[in-house]
């Protein structure tokens, strides 16, 4: 696997997950750290919808390069 094909899919699976991560705390599911001050709060939702569409389209980015 070519480094930029590994360095690309590496960073969209973290983006994913952090956006994800995000969505949860937005929406209140996640209530870790407890003193978090993105807990419930919709503008972290929006964030972590955006951030973890970008990390899955960067995965599919990744999976379509050559090499």
């Amino acid at each position: 696997m070519r480094p930029a094909r590994r360095a690309l899919l590496i960073a969209g699976a973290v983006a994913a997950f952090v956006g994800l991560f995000w969505i949860g705390q937005g929406t209140g599911i996640v209530r870790w750290p407890t003193s978090s001050f993105m807990i419930d709060q919709y503008r972290w939702t929006v964030t972590g919808s955006v951030v973890a569409v970008a990390g899955l389209v960067a995965i599919l980015i990744a999976r379509r390069m050559r090499g």
